[in-house]
């Protein structure tokens, strides 16, 4: 009664007393989740064979898997390279898988700014088909015929034009007799069974369509002009700004890639199905077997860049004048440290 006393005259309620705790209770700190950036990786390729890795890759899962969870890989898929190069000016895409005229030509109109090519992807898969009936058994004879490439100073009419320059055949534009007509493949396709031209200098598979879909005979495998029969088809290219931003996800795209690579060369049979079927959802019409297993035969894959083919196209580029009147400087087109710093971690010598 006494202690109830106290503590009715000091004011301290009986009820208040009661809800209040029998020792100190210890805080809750809340500690504060760590902001993990979502990052986007916007990446160019053309839905052919060429591009085997891409195809191979992202149908897989191969670079989702090395990139991680917090990485999104946006797909954008072309048909030229010129196109892939604007996207890449534009901001568009990151990283890109495209022929050598096309990067050349991307990093000379950026005075060396936009791209940087950082690995090698393919190599051969060009062609010379003549029709069996035209009458062409060697380079002499395609004086005075129309012959069709993919685009005007792409990698197949460079190669092309530079094939009759050194062949002593000069072009109509240049006051000759070879109308070199630059052409979308599938319309080559369709000009070559129609009769309407003469040859083709085209990429695979188009080689294999036009010799089986279009009575067209292999001339030229335009692996038989180069040392040790390898040119570079397909290169890796980054966009400088996006490289020195994310130098870890492109080493990461580049161990994937190099990993893809050996798989493809190592597993084909179930490489062409898998690029078949990446085709076919892309463009809603999968290759012919036949076709495919042709066009491979033609085809290496590789992450080689194999430079001095890239620097010998860029010469007969400036020979043809579609790289002005001034050669250009290609001293820091490639930027191949990351590829070999992958190599190294792969156990797989570096590559020059």
């Amino acid at each position: 009664m006494l202690k109830l006393k106290w503590l009715l005259i000091l004011g301290i309620p009986i009820a208040l007393l009661a809800c209040a705790p029998q020792q100190a209770s210890t805080p809750v700190i809340l500690t504060p989740q760590p902001n993990i950036e979502k990052l986007t990786i916007r990446v160019g390729y053309f839905p052919n064979i060429t591009h085997a890795q891409a195809l191979v890759g992202i149908q897989n899962g191969a670079f989702q898997k090395e990139l991680g969870d917090n990485v999104t890989i946006d797909v954008k898929t072309f048909n030229a390279g010129p196109t892939e190069i604007e996207a890449l000016f534009a901001g568009a895409i990151d990283i890109g898988y495209i022929g050598p005229s096309p990067a050349i030509n991307g990093y000379i109109k950026s005075n060396g700014e936009a791209l940087r090519i950082v690995s090698g992807a393919a190599s051969g898969g060009s062609v010379l088909v003549v029709r069996r009936d035209a009458k062409i058994q060697s380079a002499a004879d395609l004086a005075g015929k129309k012959l069709a490439t993919p685009e005007l100073g792409n990698t197949q009419d460079i190669a092309a034009r530079y094939y009759l320059l050194q062949n002593n055949l000069q072009t109509t534009d240049k006051g000759g007799t070879v109308q070199v007509l630059p052409t979308k493949n599938a319309d080559t396709l369709t000009l070559f069974a129609k009769k309407e031209l003469d040859a083709a200098w085209v990429p695979e598979p188009w080689g294999a369509r036009l010799v089986r879909e279009a009575g067209g005979q292999i001339l030229l495998d335009e692996r038989d002009l180069w040392q040790n029969r390898q040119f570079v088809t397909t290169n890796i290219i980054v966009r400088k700004q996006f490289l020195d931003a994310h130098p870890d996800l492109v080493q990461k795209w580049l161990i994937a890639h190099i990993q893809v690579t050996r798989w493809i060369q190592q597993n084909p049979a179930d490489a062409k199905k898998i690029v078949n079927a990446a085709i076919k959802r892309l463009t809603n019409a999968a290759l012919r077997e036949d076709i495919l297993d042709d066009a491979w035969t033609r085809l290496d894959f590789t992450y080689d860049p194999l430079s001095a083919s890239l620097y010998a196209s860029a010469e007969h580029a400036f020979a043809l004048g579609f790289l002005g009147k001034t050669k250009p400087d290609l001293s820091h087109l490639y930027d191949l440290t990351l590829l070999n710093q992958a190599l190294a971690e792969q156990g797989l010598a570096a590559v020059k």
